[in-house]
């Protein structure tokens, strides 16, 4: 019978490791592979501001599957049903928006666990449990799981030692844009104000003990970051990837 899978991301977040990821919006497979076999240490499988749901991520997990990326998914909202799924079609690692309090980071806690821990439904033939062929599953799986939740306002940035003491949060992941939004500005994620509100809870999380994750597609902020402390962060996105190429490549011809 088969073995619970080793969660590489969890491992290397453990350790200490430092890791770059890429954002995965352009809901193909194709896209999901390219970005795996780049050499990412992970990929996030989004279905919050991307067209996706369990069935697109499905093959991008499929695709991302052949390559040495960990794969991650951010499901729409924080919301059970949706968790339940993308963890029974094999998804070990899992980021949720929007987290303000402590109760909502307990929510997404009780949908990644099994009972008497959680309310995750029990299903045995699971492409999870590769169809049933990892015996062990239900009892062994979520030491292989990891659950990631996302500050983006000033509600939850109140919130921060709540939400990090809630058992079974793994690490806690900053969200610029949301965030900057809320500090009132909109659409300017470098603002000096929000930089300052970043730095401070770059900090603060540390000093809770929790791994701290950011996005930043800014590669000299992203560098900043990691020398603030920060453990991992989203230094690409597809679609931004794809069309900053392009106008490269267009502007050399046509201006």
């Amino acid at each position: 019978m088969g073995k619970v899978i080793k969660n590489i991301f969890k491992e290397k977040l453990t350790s200490g490791e430092k890791q770059i990821g890429a954002w995965n919006t352009i809901c193909n497979g194709s896209v999901s592979e390219i970005l795996g076999f780049a050499g990412f240490d992970w990929v996030v499988v989004d279905t919050e501001h991307a067209a996706s749901d369990p069935i697109a991520a499905l093959e991008q997990l499929q695709a991302l599957g052949g390559t040495d990326t960990s794969v991650i998914v951010r499901p729409a909202k924080n919301d059970t049903v949706l968790i339940k799924r993308f963890l029974d079609i094999g998804f070990q690692t899992l980021i949720i928006p929007f987290v303000e309090t402590a109760d909502e980071a307990q929510q997404a806690v009780q949908a990644m666990r099994y009972p008497p821990h959680g309310i995750r439904g029990v299903a045995g033939t699971t492409r999870a449990t590769r169809y049933g062929t990892i015996a062990e599953y239900a009892k062994k799986a979520e030491t292989e799981l990891c659950l990631i939740v996302q500050l983006e306002s000033r509600e939850s940035l109140k919130n921060i030692e709540d939400i990090a003491a809630v058992d079974g949060v793994d690490s806690l992941f900053i969200g610029p844009g949301d965030l900057a939004a809320s500090l009132g500005h909109l659409g300017n994620p470098g603002h000096p104000e929000v930089k300052k509100v970043i730095k401070d809870t770059i900090v603060k999380i540390k000093a809770l003990g929790k791994p701290v994750g950011i996005f930043s597609v800014d590669l000299d902020y992203a560098e900043e970051c990691f020398k603030e402390g920060v453990d991992f962060i989203t230094v690409a996105l597809d679609a931004h990837l794809l069309m900053q190429k392009s106008k490269e490549i267009i502007s050399r011809f046509k201006n």
